[in-house]
């Protein structure tokens, strides 16, 4: 059984509430980091390893390190809640069921970076969240732990929830900082960096929602116990979201220790996948990064069962591996069609992107023209290579990451799938009655030999 750090509580009656929140020992970590020196907060942050989690798994530690302190300017704090990469959901389950949990991790991240005033911006389309946010800010205020002198030590500190517009672009965080201020959400160009110049060209740290309530077992059972659960680099817990084609979808909470397939098929955690099917691959963090077949995704390419953690998921590269990103675990069986679920994610793409780099404004809607055409069976063995061209250009030559994101799924499709891409182009008639299937992306990959 994993430990549980942020969703150990999730199922107490009432927790949404500062009174049973408070009774399960809410807010006690604040109470021990106002005793405590924002310096030593950062030290506690590094010392556990705790990594963003929100997809790039930068050391927090040392992102709240590198916030420029000019005298006289105010800095701020500001969470990302624009949770919009598909297959994730986990934020989300947070917010509606322990907000207090990140209004605690707020708090206390706030007087460690000298942030008096916060920001939580919410992505659009989770459009019940901010009223559930809104009470848990307004049950702290009233308890003394918000607004004025909280619990008398003279700091001050103001939690606003700001409402997006629904655009997968303010996920990024310079384009959630443009948004913030009221303008369109496009990406800046860095450097600055937001810890320099950030939300009204002030010293700004943008994090996770999960980040942020990580925060607050980190302080309660110190960052050197938080640094001993997990392995290597990969300490703490991770929340990850398991859809697709499993048993049981939901947010579970790992210890990083886990094998993939325990993942998949123990009852502890997804239940295997319904109706006896194999598994034919699988997207282990969100929609961005490279999918993986069966016998990539339980192994790696020296044969060792592959572990839920950063290192192990990226084991091998984007040749033979993939990455933790944001924990959103999508299980594919083998009556879905690849070419039909990478030309679904080219669709989203091309939708959401912001338009501001050519590469990307441009080569996300071609992707996507191509897939559909193969998928439809109008394909030829050119669109194949001019997809694999396409991709490579956009990739490294936008200004923010969704050029990347856009790009990754389909080279990842076609260099694992291609002998799907080719039968959809070889049998365009069979290809609209039914699926290529399983072929042999489950087979045992076999290890090459070490030179003796």
């Amino acid at each position: 059984m994993s430990k549980k750090l942020l969703l150990k509580d999730a199922h107490v009656e009432g927790i949404r509430y500062f009174d049973v929140y408070r009774k399960q020992g809410g807010y006690e970590a604040l109470e021990k980091a106002l005793k405590m020196t924002p310096e030593e907060i950062v030290e506690e942050v590094k010392t556990s390893g705790l990594r963003g989690r929100g997809g790039a798994g930068f050391p927090t530690g040392m992102k709240w390190s590198f916030l420029a302190k000019p005298e006289g300017v105010p800095r701020h704090l500001v969470v990302n809640a624009d949770e919009s990469e598909p297959g994730t959901f986990k934020d989300r389950y947070l917010m509606e069921f322990l907000p207090h949990l990140l209004i605690e991790g707020m708090l206390i991240s706030s007087f460690a970076l000298g942030s008096n005033v916060s920001y939580i911006y919410i992505r659009g389309e989770y459009s019940w969240i901010p009223d559930i946010l809104e009470e848990a800010v307004e049950e702290a205020r009233k308890a003394g732990f918000l607004g004025k002198n909280i619990l008398g030590t003279g700091f001050d500190c103001e939690i606003y929830v700001q409402r997006g517009a629904g655009a997968y672009i303010c996920g990024e965080e310079t384009a959630l900082l443009e948004s913030l201020e009221g303008k369109r959400g496009n990406p800046r160009l860095k450097p600055p960096f937001p810890a320099v110049k950030g939300l009204w060209e002030r010293p700004t740290v943008v994090n996770n929602v999960e980040t942020i309530a990580a925060v607050v077992p980190i302080l309660n059972i110190t960052g050197a116990e938080y640094a001993k659960i997990g392995v290597g680099r990969s300490t703490g817990t991770k929340l990850i979201s398991a859809c697709g084609n499993i048993n049981k979808p939901g947010v579970y909470e790992i210890d990083m220790t886990i094998s993939v397939e325990e993942f998949i098929y123990s009852d502890e955690y997804c239940g295997g996948i319904p109706n006896g099917k194999k598994l034919k691959a699988c997207i282990p963090g969100g929609s961005s990064v490279p999918i993986l077949p069966a016998n990539l995704l339980l192994k790696t390419i020296n044969g060792e069962p592959r572990i839920m953690n950063y290192e192990s998921l990226s084991d091998g590269g984007f040749a033979t591996g993939t990455m933790m990103g944001s924990g959103g675990f999508e299980v594919i069986d083998e009556d879905q069609c690849i070419v039909e679920h990478t030309m679904t994610l080219s669709r989203f793409y091309a939708h959401e992107s912001c338009g501001q780099c050519t590469p990307c404004r441009e080569g996300t809607p071609w992707m996507y023209k191509i897939l559909k055409k193969i998928n439809n069976g109008e394909g030829t063995m050119e669109d194949i290579d001019l997809l694999w061209d396409i991709q490579r250009k956009i990739e490294g030559n936008t200004i923010c990451p969704l050029g990347d994101a856009a790009a990754w799924p389909v080279a990842a499709a076609i260099r694992h799938f291609r002998d799907e891409f080719e039968w959809h182009v070889n049998n365009p008639e069979l290809s609209q009655k039914q699926n290529y299937g399983l072929a042999n992306y489950a087979d045992p990959i076999p290890v090459a030999e070490a030179n003796s």
